[in-house]
């Protein structure tokens, strides 16, 4: 099987250093942020050239099945035609004018009848805009100040969100922010206790899909405890489905694991790939969000929104998390058999529409040194050998599945795999078998 180089996306990455600054993943610069990470890992492309359905094309012209969907707002397949003429309309009308058009009420509409817990909808742009506004809500709805979350989150890159001692953060951002231990309700409960009275919310995803490690589903009644306690200490339930929001349920992720939150945050694919977020609560916080001042100058794009609600509509005319979870499990499924026939053993954790990949032979994994999160070795390398084969996962971050991924895909992936694991055996001989 042919191995990809990427001569071309090197070469650009060359010159992306020179004027743009990197991050903790990738200190030597040219690309910055959650894309920063696939940088440093052997065999992977930099830059794409063109994009189509489920796969998508390097500057060097390789091909690709995309398993990371651009980090999860695409849902239906790039490019799509009803998703991409909804906003081609709007935009010939006007985007960003003076005053708002009235798709933002169609789209807020769409919502309140989608999303169970809805009776009100807020747009914005990135996922940390609803998250960062759930929290002002809730501390404005209950006048206290200490949030919970659980730990290993992921709520968006603001300072209260990063961990404590990052740089450019001070000791006071998260002064107010509690962790928990996921799945632990007897410490929950105690950690509510001991703050009586001074929980503004609690927030969290619905299930756990930390990077670098195994997901974990919640518990049996977890969740329903959770909301039981919230409910009885007047606290603010937040959940954040900007990750997994319309690939479990389109009612809302809770609705898959049956609880009901005050407040939904939503991004990433509400838009299959146009730049929107919002939060969705309930009538009761309805006062509290009326009086918070949250704005931003492109919260009001009206393309963005165009393409949002055509992107609800389509995924409910489908029924999008059937096929997704289906198609999820399927390859998965079938990456679980064939590490299997080469004596490896590949965990794969969390939602299927949303799966995390571990071989887990070589445990624990081992971390690049320098470069906190990412993995070298065993899995590490599979990874690798699969990219540069075609199919593009990462090492350290959960996958995505979108209803574009079909059956063709799934062959295609799993001959990759199969080759990749080839590789893997080769260089490691024995030395991790089970």
């Amino acid at each position: 099987m042919k191995i990809y180089d990427q001569k071309k996306s090197k070469e650009l990455l060359d010159r992306a250093k020179k004027v743009i600054p990197g991050s903790p993943l990738n200190p030597e610069g040219g690309i910055y942020g959650h894309y920063s990470g696939s940088v440093s890992a052997t065999g992977n492309p930099v830059f794409f050239s063109r994009s189509e359905g489920s796969r998508f094309w390097d500057v060097d012209g390789n091909e690709y099945i995309d398993y990371m969907c651009a980090y999860g707002p695409m849902i239906l397949g790039y490019n799509h035609p009803a998703v991409d003429e909804a906003a081609r309309e709007q935009y010939k009308k006007g985007n960003t004018v003076s005053l708002a058009a009235p798709v933002m009420i169609d789209l807020a509409e769409e919502l309140v009848d989608m999303v169970t817990i809805a009776d009100w909808a807020f747009f914005a742009k990135n996922g940390a805009d609803p998250t960062n506004l759930s929290v002002m809500v809730a501390r404005a709805a209950t006048g206290r100040k200490k949030v919970i979350v659980f730990e290993g989150f992921y709520h968006g890159s603001s300072p209260w969100m990063q961990a404590a001692g990052s740089p450019g953060t001070i000791e006071e951002d998260t002064a107010h922010i509690i962790q928990v231990t996921w799945n632990d309700y007897g410490q929950l409960e105690r950690t509510v206790d001991e703050n009586d009275g001074e929980i503004a919310c609690l927030i969290s995803s619905p299930y756990h899909h930390p990077i670098v490690m195994d997901n974990e589903m919640p518990a049996d009644g977890f969740w329903q405890k959770v909301e039981a306690l919230c409910k009885k200490k007047g606290i603010v339930l937040v959940v954040d489905d900007v990750r997994a929001g319309f690939r479990a349920d389109l009612a809302g992720s809770n609705e898959y694991f049956g609880f009901k939150p005050d407040l939904i945050c939503f991004g990433k694919a509400m838009a299959n790939g146009y730049p929107i977020s919002a939060l969705v609560g309930t009538d009761a916080l309805r006062e509290a969000m009326s009086s918070v001042f949250f704005t931003g100058t492109q919260f009001f794009n009206a393309a963005p929104m165009a393409a949002a609600l055509a992107t609800l509509r389509e995924l409910k005319k489908i029924d999008a998390p059937k096929i997704m979870l289906e198609t999820g499990k399927k390859i998965m499924d079938g990456l679980v058999s064939i590490a299997g026939d080469y004596g490896y053993d590949l965990r794969v954790s969390g939602l299927p529409s949303m799966p995390f990949l571990r071989i887990t032979n070589q445990d624990p994994p081992v971390l690049t040194e320098g470069l906190p999160g990412l993995h070298t070795g065993l899995h590490a390398d599979w990874i690798s050998e699969c990219v540069q084969r075609g199919a593009y996962f990462l090492d350290y971050h959960n996958h995505f599945i979108s209803t574009a991924h079909n059956d063709e895909d799934a062959q295609r992936t799993w001959d990759i795999a199969e080759d990749a694991f080839k590789a893997v055996k080769k260089k490691y001989g024995d030395q991790f078998q089970k």
